[in-house]
């Protein structure tokens, strides 16, 4: 079995990145989505960085892009906009084509990367142990895969693809949004960057699921 086959029968559509409007105009710009470990060194997005996480516990993997199957993670999603609440900010998430998950390199964590029971693996297994009847995120806390879930949708919603280095936009093939003002915004930003083919769609669901 290989990555591809596990998305074909899982029926994987999408891997999502969540960043604010300065995160998208920066990936948009540079023409990638970077690590946090390469970021501060991209001169000029020096003054539209914004990192989602204001710390790191996880400095092993900081030249990784952290990813979502299917659904963004809420639990962190909540987290950073508890963090960037007083800034003039606000949300989109990237959708990238399921493709990436087969490049070399892509790490994938059963849950958020940070917990002590998070279990690492790579290739088909590795992708596949994200669906796992139970998954540990740490002691006496259990991510237990219901009837309801969905095949493509991971068993602990903080599941992560870890993408090494930077990601290229040549993948990415929607951004969503919660309102038509940022709609309006992301047109606008690519039109001046000379980005196209990739849909804007207004969808606030993807922002609470």
């Amino acid at each position: 079995m290989t990555i591809r086959d596990v998305i074909k029968r899982r029926a994987i559509t999408e891997v999502l990145h969540f960043t604010t409007h300065r995160g998208l105009l920066g990936s948009l710009h540079s023409g990638s989505v970077k690590s946090r470990k390469r970021l501060p060194a991209e001169v000029d997005l020096k003054f539209i960085y914004q990192p989602n996480a204001i710390y790191r516990k996880d400095p092993a993997w900081l030249d990784y892009v952290n990813l979502s199957i299917s659904r963004i993670n809420v639990v962190f999603f909540a987290t950073s906009c508890r963090w960037h609440r007083a800034e003039d900010l606000w949300w989109c998430i990237m959708s990238f084509d399921p493709e990436i998950l087969t490049h070399p390199g892509v790490d994938f964590a059963t849950t958020n990367n940070m917990y002590t029971g998070v279990v690492h693996g790579a290739g088909a297994a590795g992708l596949e142990n994200l669906f796992a009847p139970r998954v540990v995120r740490y002691n006496g806390n259990i991510a237990v895969r219901t009837a309801q879930c969905a095949d493509n949708l991971t068993t602990c919603v903080q599941a992560e693809a870890l993408y090494p280095c930077e990601l290229s936009v040549k993948y990415l093939k929607r951004v969503y949004v919660e309102t038509n003002d940022d709609q309006d915004e992301v047109f606008a930003q690519m039109h001046m960057i000379g980005v196209s083919g990739v849909d804007v769609i207004v969808d606030t669901a993807r922002f609470r699921a």
